[in-house]
């Protein structure tokens, strides 16, 4: 059994109104990842690690994610990018925080990961890494999309909070003016019985510059190890005090996989921490809680696909 799970984000409170005019174009692209690298995980041409890392590179490509091209901007107007990725069977894991000339941030950790020391990079070292590794470099600008100037652009105008207009398609709001994060993650076990997760994001639209989120922080926002891998999203500093994504592997000794992902998310909630988390464990069981209006998640299991943004699947086009 494989297993290749996604998100793209959780956020918003209320029922869900339907998808915008922007989810299909990001149903689609979880719906072709999940296709194409799920068939080569079931096939075992993938390891869990490759399956994490290639989702994860194709949600950064994804204009529409949060993370890589179409990151949003932060208090300067500039973009900064953090990625984290963990394998399971030995805890390799790499990370990188405050890229702002890599393509790819997660290529970028899973280099460090495989290199085996340091575990984290930050700032120009971290870019300057990935260019020596192969690793595609851009100008800054590169980074920016019309979408993610205009809702810079009404925060800055608004002097609203960070992440406030970070759920806004621009076409069609989700949720007004309530925070938003768009993180993308991912977790799979492979026929190998091995599992992995990656988690990569652009922060949240007007953070102070210098700012780090859980994504770049192994515990709290990525976790994989000989049972279990987790990729979490929300608000990160919520899921770092309660070091989120280690706490689910360590309620998952004692209690189901789905007890334990409610479990964290009822921990991070106190401490403002609204999100979700994707997990899988190592008997092939997948879990996607979020406490949120939305999470953008899809997974391959069994050799089928199925996506969701609301409380229930819908059906890929």
């Amino acid at each position: 059994m494989v297993v290749l799970a996604v998100h793209g984000g959780a956020g918003g409170d209320g029922p869900w109104r339907g998808m915008t005019d922007a989810d299909p174009q990001r149903v689609a692209c979880m719906t072709a990842l999940l296709e194409s690298l799920g068939a080569q995980l079931a096939a075992g041409t993938l390891s869990a690690t490759d399956a994490v890392t290639l989702a994860v590179e194709a949600m950064e490509d994804e204009a529409l994610f949060n993370a890589g091209l179409g990151s949003v901007m932060d208090e300067s107007g500039s973009v900064s990018m953090d990625a984290s990725i963990m394998r399971g069977e030995d805890r390799a894991a790499g990370a990188v925080i405050g890229l702002t000339a890599s393509t790819h941030p997660i290529r970028v950790a899973r280099h460090l990961l495989e290199q085996g020391w340091p575990v984290v990079l930050a700032g120009p070292a971290a870019d300057e890494f990935g260019a020596k590794n192969g690793v595609e470099q851009n100008e800054a600008e590169w980074f920016v999309t019309d979408l993610r100037r205009a809702q810079w652009t009404k925060w800055k105008e608004q002097r609203l909070r960070p992440g406030a207009t970070d759920e806004e398609d621009a076409l069609l709001d989700h949720d007004g003016e309530e925070d938003g994060w768009g993180t993308v993650g991912a977790v799979a076990l492979d026929v190998h019985g091995n599992v992995a997760a990656a988690t990569s994001t652009g922060g949240m639209t007007g953070k102070p510059m210098g700012r780090v989120g859980d994504t770049p922080i192994i515990g709290a926002g990525t976790w994989a190890d000989e049972r279990v891998a987790v990729s979490c999203t929300g608000v990160g500093e919520a899921f770092i005090r309660t070091v989120a994504a280690h706490s689910m592997a360590v309620h998952h000794r004692t209690m189901p996989l789905e007890t334990a992902g409610d479990r964290v998310l009822d921990e991070v909630a106190p401490f403002g921490g609204r999100g979700g988390l994707i997990a899988v464990n190592t008997n092939g069981e997948v879990v996607m809680p979020f406490q949120t209006m939305l999470m953008y998640r899809g997974v391959y299991q069994n050799g089928a696909v199925e996506v969701g943004i609301g409380p229930s699947f819908i059906q890929p086009s």
